[in-house]
């Protein structure tokens, strides 16, 4: 449960606080952009261990055993924490095809998002989701 103190925080902006609970590294299809594979691969990983491209050329993090390639389930933390896709940087803050910018209703600390920072990352992930699109664009030519 979070206490008033956190709610207080939010209130004056200071950004959600993950409660490390996973679900949202759960079987997940995060979209990931050209920056975010080479800032992995520079980490030593192989794209072929961490990336799947679909038939569009989308290139999407992979799942091992239901979660993110990089979630560690036992410590409920990301492997990657510091060089994670830029989509799971913006998280809960999603895009929904028919309601728009939208915060994701699974993750449990969503009441802590602010309308201020919904709006900010919300313009983040319609950035993003363009240059992926180009990006599979370009791999679809």
């Amino acid at each position: 449960m979070l206490s008033e103190k956190t709610d207080i925080a939010t209130e004056q902006n200071t950004f959600m606080r993950c409660l490390r609970c996973g679900e949202c590294c759960k079987e997940k299809e995060m979209l990931l952009s050209n920056e975010d594979i080479k800032r992995l691969e520079r980490k030593g990983y192989s794209r072929d261990f961490f990336v799947r491209f679909d038939k569009d050329g989308y290139a999407i993090l992979r799942n091992q055993n239901g979660n993110c390639i990089f979630f560690d389930p036992e410590k409920r933390t990301c492997r990657e924490h510091e060089n994670r896709p830029s989509g799971c940087r913006i998280y809960p803050v999603m895009h929904d095809e028919d309601k728009g910018i939208v915060i994701d209703s699974i993750c449990p600390a969503q009441h802590t998002i602010s309308e201020k920072q919904k709006a900010k990352k919300g313009k983040k992930v319609l950035k993003l989701l363009e240059k992926i699109d180009a990006e599979a664009e370009k791999r679809r030519s």
